[in-house]
This record gives C-alpha cells, structure tokens and sequence, in this order.
C-alpha cells in the first residue's frame, strides 16, 4: 500500500487503448475526483448551483455560436449506422467499414456550451445568473500527449451571465482562486494571454484579441494551460437572445479548469502520482 492510501490493480497494468484515450488508475482517478471537489470550491464561493449538461450539441446551435467559424478542427461528429448496415453488423462485417450518417450533433468540445444554448430566450435579471458544471469534452487534435492533451477529458467550469461589470468581476475573483487554490497545492502557474491558433493573424478579431485580449490561461512550468478566465462579452447574449433584466442583453464569462491537466500539473510539480495525492489531502483538510 502506497502512502496515500491507495492499492494498485494487483499485476494489472493499465494499457492505453489508442490515442488519446487514458484508463486512470486508481491513484489518478483518487486525484482526479479529489481535485474537481477542490475546483468546485470556486461555483461554492461564488453560490453558482450545480447543473449537468447535454451529452451531445446540435450543429444549428453550435453554427449560431460561429463554433465551425472558430473552430472547425476541433469538432467531434456524432453518427449513426443507416439501417441497412445493421444485417452486415450482425454477421460480423468489421464497424469501420461500414457508412455513417450524421444525426445532426456534435459531441461537446467545451462545457459551457450546452449550458448556454439551454438558456436561450431567458432573462437573468438584473442580478444576472452563475452555474457550474463539470462535463465530458472531446477534441480532434494534431496530436495526443498523455494528460496533457486527450481525445476526451473532464472539463469543470464556472459560468456567468449578466452586466458588463458583473462579468469582469466573476473573472477576477476566479483569477484570484485558481492562484489560491495552485498555491496551496504546490504548483507554480503563469498567466498570459491565450494566442488562439484558429483566428486569421491578419483579421480583425485577430486585431482586437491583440488589443483587448479575452482569454488568459494558467500553465504549469511545462506550458501546460490547466486553467483559464474567458471574457465573451455580449456574443452569445445577442446570438442566443439571453437578456439581464434592463441592462439589455447579457454578458458573459467563463472560468474554467482542464481536471486532467490538474493530474498532470500536480505529477508533474510532487514527482509521482502518490506524492501528488498525499499533498492534494493535506491541501484539501
């Protein structure tokens, strides 16, 4: 028995089943639980209640948010077999063979977006509205890295919806708490302002992110981003017919945390997973 506590699979050693896919052991998975109950102290702070999210996005919903604009690389497809392909399954045709059709959704890539396209058409109020969620994400990417970068990860995030300066304040308060919480934790971060690779460098977003960036990411000493604060102004307020009460429609803002990359981040600064959770106990007591 390690000294956190936790047994190893007796002679079983986890294999990765492909790219980008990871089985946790049971240490990982100890720090990864422990972990989004420590981040989730930031939805506590701020009194955001927790909800659940779709497992799956429309295409219309995610095209008026300019996801495919954006981000057209990172989208997961969701298919079905046609029904003629069900009789060459059953007699043992091999899956991949066999044609798709598209069922008009996409796995999520971030968790904050279902939880916007269900409150469209809403009003906030003028106090405005916070929620949490913790979801499953998927991405395609050029390439996979351990925990670092994964075909699918938890991502835990804290989202506001209101006034301008509500919006501003809920992302300095979770600045300050994901500083808080690596400090307690033994991790050193950086903060900087997030270089999207999807926008045109010569564009006028591309322009005005270098002016007025919306986005600043937390990386552990290795330049993995574990963290970031993500400022949407007004977008998916006017695009989604979200309102706050009189001050029109709302603005919004994000805190998220990758709950993978925490596993690697605190491995990466305590030296082993073990030592990792043994710290991640005290630092939660």
């Amino acid at each position: 028995m390690s000294a956190s506590g936790m047994t190893a699979l007796p002679g079983i050693e986890l294999q990765s089943p492909g790219p980008g896919l990871i089985t946790l052991d049971p240490v990982r998975t100890a720090l990864l639980r422990g972990l989004d109950d420590l981040l989730s102290g930031l939805a506590a702070r701020l009194s955001a209640p927790e909800v659940l999210g779709p497992p799956l996005l429309s295409v219309e919903g995610l095209a008026r948010l300019d996801f495919f604009r954006n981000f057209p690389h990172l989208g997961v497809p969701a298919g079905r077999f046609t029904p003629e392909t069900l009789d060459g399954l059953a007699s043992g045709e091999a899956p991949q063979d066999l044609p798709l059709v598209p069922t008009g959704h996409l796995l999520p890539s971030a968790t904050c977006y279902g939880l916007l396209l269900s409150l469209e058409g809403q009003d906030v109020g003028e106090d405005g509205l916070r929620v949490s969620a913790v979801g499953r994400c998927f991405r395609n990417e050029t390439h996979y890295d351990g925990l670092r970068r994964l075909w699918g990860f938890h991502m835990r995030e804290v989202l506001y919806l209101g006034t301008k300066d509500g919006a501003g304040e809920h992302l300095e308060r979770g600045g300050e708490f994901v500083q808080e919480v690596a400090a307690r934790l033994g991790l050193t971060l950086t903060r900087a302002a997030a270089d999207d690779p999807f926008y045109d460098k010569g564009g006028s977003r591309a322009r005005l992110m270098a002016l007025d960036p919306v986005k600043f990411e937390y990386s552990a000493p290795d330049g993995t981003a574990i963290a970031s604060v993500n400022r949407h102004r007004n977008f998916f307020g006017e695009r989604l017919g979200i309102r706050a009460g009189s001050h029109g429609s709302a603005y919004s803002s994000c805190v998220a945390f990758g709950v993978e990359r925490w596993v690697h981040a605190m491995i990466l600064a305590h030296g082993s997973a073990d030592r990792a959770l043994d710290h991640l106990r005290a630092a939660a007591s």
